[in-house]
């Protein structure tokens, strides 16, 4: 299993590789297939739309939430394409690791012109 760091370094490397092969422009839904594939290409672990069950009051309710992907059962990757993080999306991966139990969440936001500039990492 990779170390945490290891992890969103190759991570960040696959969707690199798949801004650059499409550019800005296309659906979330379109990414997100294309990371997959670079992800299953290479090997990783991951899940797609995995369903991330929330505890309310102790009770656990069976879907809470659908999380684009999420990879080695350790990382939360939301994939966006808007003009611009919002505050909205942090509070959204944010919640997402908090209620998966997850520490680590990376939004992706294909629109930005460089990968690099729509990419936000969170530790919690």
């Amino acid at each position: 299993m990779l170390e945490a760091g290891e992890l969103t370094e190759r991570i960040i490397y696959h969707a690199i590789e798949v801004h650059r092969a499409t550019g800005p422009g296309l659906l979330e839904s379109v990414y997100e297939l294309c990371l997959c594939h670079e992800l299953h290409d290479a090997g990783v672990p991951f899940e797609r739309q995995a369903v991330v069950p929330v505890v309310y009051k102790g009770r656990r309710i069976s879907q809470g939430f659908r999380a684009d992907i999420a990879v080695a059962r350790a990382v939360i990757v939301e994939v966006k394409a808007v003009a611009a993080i919002l505050p909205a999306h942090e509070a959204q991966v944010q919640t997402y690791l908090r209620m998966s139990g997850l520490r680590i969440g990376l939004i992706m936001n294909f629109a930005a012109t460089r990968l690099v500039d729509g990419l936000r990492r969170f530790i919690v």
